[in-house]
């Protein structure tokens, strides 16, 4: 069920002119929230527009929940697709991985590349490179 929701939201979002970044539910789905992006930044409209249009689409397609939240997905935004890493190459990045490299599974480094499934990470001990299967979680580091 929730995979249906959350490909019905992508439909939606991207009908709308939006990327949808991240989807999450509360254990027992009465909450979601959705992450939209678009290149020039996200408005206060804009999560209006995408709240209003999903309203209506779940009310058509039965989908049970009590709230809704649309948001930005921040300036630490994740990185979860393959999209992500081609299109933030160069950006500061906090990684985590599913199984360490060595002893560590966090590394703080530059995105340097996304190749044929492969993440590039230049650290200050160098470069390391990993499967993005192995990436359990991944976001940008914003600069102040």
């Amino acid at each position: 069920m929730e995979m249906d929701v959350e490909r019905l939201i992508e439909q939606v979002v991207a009908g709308l002119g939006f990327e949808l970044v991240d989807f999450e539910t509360s254990p027992k789905g009465r909450l979601m929230r959705v992450f939209i992006d678009i290149e020039r930044g996200i408005t206060v409209d804009d999560c209006a527009a995408v709240s209003n249009q999903l309203t209506r689409v779940f009310e058509v397609e039965n989908v049970d929940y009590d709230r809704l939240e649309i948001s930005s997905p921040g300036l630490d935004r994740p990185l979860k697709k393959a999209a992500d890493f081609e299109r933030f190459v160069g950006s500061d990045v906090q990684v985590r991985l599913r199984m360490p490299i060595g002893n560590q599974r966090n590394f703080i480094g530059v995105l340097e590349g996304f190749v044929d499934g492969v993440v590039r990470l230049r650290t200050e001990k160098g470069e390391v490179a990993f499967p993005i299967d192995e990436v359990e979680k991944a976001r940008l580091v914003p600069k102040f």
